[in-house]
């Protein structure tokens, strides 16, 4: 069973703004080769991020550019079955080729996540984070540094394979297919929300300036699974900030759910904070 997993780290809000790539290229699933790379995003670094993963502007200094390294990690990825765990990093390096103006590199994504919930009842619906869900399988990593993050989900393809004894490729075929599948093929889970979707359990909040009316970039999140609400509560896994607050710099003020949401992220809260921009390649990838 062979594939590459990848798992990326970024500057800011921005999911163009990739400072670090790690990937592992697993063989029966075990680790074969890795390759690991800082990156220099040409963006300024948010001291939010900082904090996450350590990376800030002096790091990066004398690292590459994406379009720098493009060519190694196309020749990793191109036609290669890649693990993500959730969207963000393929949309991350969809994000980062536009910005540079190069074309997509081409894997075949598949979302660890996805994997997860369908190989174990207790993650169908929620608790499928990366970090948990290693704790549960008791995968040792340090959260957050690229490489060891992309280890750690395809340890979790790995272990899921084990179970169900679903190959690599099966898996492909495995998450293009309903949650459940009940006895006569029927997929009807009665659920609030749309439970197929590829962000089901994800809890939305919107903030800033928005090219969509409010009502219509919900009506988009909610097709894709998620529960949109106003405010910003512990309960929150998502914050789609607008494009004229994405781009400030470190220090200026921020609209007051981003600033809940980084106070909480700071006391545990899994919130993950995207441009709008990244919240439509998203709607687009997943249409």
């Amino acid at each position: 069973m062979n594939f590459i997993a990848i798992d990326v780290e970024t500057a800011n809000s921005d999911y163009s703004s990739i400072c670090q790539i790690g990937i592992a290229e697993f063989k029966n699933g075990e680790v074969v080769d890795s390759w690991s790379t800082l990156i220099n995003p040409e963006e300024y670094f948010d001291f939010f991020n900082i904090e996450i993963h350590g990376i800030d502007e002096e790091t990066v200094k004398d690292a590459p550019t994406f379009e720098e390294i493009y060519g190694e990690l196309n020749t990793w990825l191109s036609e290669k079955i890649a693990v993500h765990h959730m969207p963000f990093d393929r949309i991350a390096i969809t994000r980062a080729c536009d910005k540079y103006n190069l074309e997509h590199i081409q894997p075949i994504w598949l979302d660890s996540a996805k994997i997860a919930r369908r190989t174990w009842d207790q993650f169908a619906y929620k608790g499928f984070g990366l970090s948990n869900l290693a704790t549960f399988l008791n995968i040792e990593f340090n959260h957050h540094d690229a490489l060891e993050d992309a280890i750690a989900a395809g340890k979790v393809v790995s272990e899921a394979s084990n179970i169900t004894g679903l190959s690599i490729e099966e898996w492909v075929d495995r998450i293009g297919k309903p949650l459940n599948i009940y006895k006569g093929g029927s997929a009807t889970i009665n659920i609030d929300g749309n439970p197929e979707g590829p962000f089901f359990g994800e809890q939305i909040v919107f903030t800033g300036t928005l090219s969509l009316t409010r009502a219509d970039a919900g009506k988009l999140a909610s097709e894709l699974g998620c529960n949109v609400t106003n405010s910003v509560t512990k309960k929150t896994t998502m914050l789609i900030v607008g494009d004229q607050e994405t781009f400030k710099l470190a220090g200026f003020e921020k609209s007051s759910k981003h600033r809940k949401a980084e106070e909480l992220v700071k006391k545990g809260a899994n919130i993950k904070i995207l441009s709008e921009q990244d919240f439509q390649k998203i709607v687009e990838l997943n249409e």
